[in-house]
């Protein structure tokens, strides 16, 4: 089932904010995008970069604003507001500022999303999607986070380089914080139904030096370009069409959890089900012991920044 009139806004116009607009147009995604920037200036140069494209491309309304009322009634707000990572930080080093800015984007929000699922992509994501969750008091499920969806992806494609096989035809997920302390859950990982451990030439070294790239990943990339937002502008065109279309897929997202392995009162990525209301289920998939303790220790980290 598809919406039947597809409004989606951005608010923050950074690398991020520009690519997710830009991938949602090329895929067609939008019949209205709304953009959200404290500079107007900036925010009409955008649209009118964007509309050059719309010759091309499916037709879709885009509106430029300042105002957060232009996103009354969007079926998805996506929040990449806020400060960036630079080179030499982790994304934790980041909490004390773009709390505040959450905190000013939940106030301004907060009239305008009633009907909205409302996705959360600045870092560090898991600590502020469980504020914004918080501060906008939405039904459970409305509120997630980009979370691991993008660590995946890349542990996915370094496996599948290793392997010799399509990183879509592995079936394994990163849990945890989407950060440093995020982990690959090995348990249940299978390739075209068996275990991945009897995948012919898998061995316990290869999933490791595939997670060290995959952990290295940011750093590497932004001591090369400045910056990361190709990889996660596609992440964000693909977790809102599997809202819009309410395809109901099984996508690692950031969540507040209630006794997941024993641990509640914080927002963490873990497989959930996603469709038109945003996260229909949290599904709770076997962890072996070892797996257990690292989710624990992740979440720790996470709650010592709440």
């Amino acid at each position: 089932m598809q919406c039947d009139s597809r409004k989606i806004g951005i608010i923050g116009l950074g690398k991020v904010g520009m690519t997710a607009a830009y991938a949602l147009l090329i895929r067609g995604l939008a019949d209205e995008l709304v953009l959200v920037s404290r500079s107007l200036d900036k925010v009409e140069g955008e649209k009118l970069d964007l509309e050059h494209s719309l010759p091309f491309l499916e037709p879709a309304k885009i509106t430029a604003s300042d105002d957060y009322a232009s996103l009354a009634n969007c079926d998805v707000i996506i929040v990449t507001a806020g400060a960036a990572q630079h080179i030499g930080q982790s994304r934790l080093d980041l909490v004390s500022e773009n709390k505040k800015v959450v905190q000013v984007i939940a106030e301004k929000l907060r009239p305008h999303v009633q009907n909205s699922v409302v996705v959360m992509v600045s870092n560090p994501v898991d600590i502020l999607t469980y504020h914004l969750a918080t501060a906008l008091g939405l039904p459970k499920g409305r509120v997630l986070g980009s979370g691991t969806m993008l660590d995946t992806g890349r542990f996915r494609f370094h496996l599948g380089q290793m392997l010799h096989i399509y990183p879509r035809s592995i079936h394994t997920y990163v849990l945890g914080e989407h950060g440093d302390s995020g982990f690959p859950a090995l348990e249940s990982a299978t390739v075209g139904g068996q275990p991945l451990e009897h995948f012919p030439n898998y061995s316990a070294d290869q999933a490791l030096e595939a997670f060290v790239k995959t952990r290295e990943a940011a750093n590497q990339i932004i001591q090369a370009k400045g910056a990361t937002y190709y990889a996660i502008g596609v992440v964000i065109a693909q977790l809102v069409q599997t809202i819009v279309h309410d395809k109901r897929s099984v996508l690692p997202v950031s969540i507040p959890i209630k006794d997941y392995y024993g641990q509640s009162n914080l927002s963490v990525s873990v497989p959930c089900i996603i469709g038109r209301n945003g996260v229909e289920q949290i599904l709770q998939i076997s962890l072996s012991e070892k797996e257990q303790l690292q989710f624990s220790q992740s979440c720790e980290v996470i709650r010592q920044y709440i």
